[in-house]
């Protein structure tokens, strides 16, 4: 059997609730076995899925979109745009060439 990562399901639309609790619960198996604190999602719906696997059963990844950590590291992200990034990263302040001193 071949082994592949399960990246997002909003592409299924129409999926069968069970199929979704299966691949979800693949999902979350693959999350936990990297130990990550964060989960970086490409796109909103594969955030969204992530982010209540996360959620509904107890995981204590961070879900966090890749533009997210783009703009974060490119001193653009405002204080609003934090809202899924753990405490580590929330207030780092990244130089920006406009910023004054």
């Amino acid at each position: 059997m071949t082994t592949f990562g399960f990246i997002g399901t909003g592409h299924l639309g129409s999926m069968l609730v069970k199929q979704f609790v299966e691949t979800g619960a693949i999902k979350a198996e693959q999350i936990l076995a990297t130990k990550a604190d964060y989960c970086i999602t490409p796109c909103h719906n594969c955030h969204a899925q992530v982010h209540d696997l996360s959620d509904v059963h107890g995981h204590k990844w961070q879900t966090v979109h890749l533009w997210t950590l783009i703009c974060l590291s490119l001193g653009v992200l405002g204080p609003k745009e934090r809202a899924y990034l753990g405490d580590d990263l929330k207030d780092v302040l990244m130089f920006h060439p406009e910023q004054e001193e």
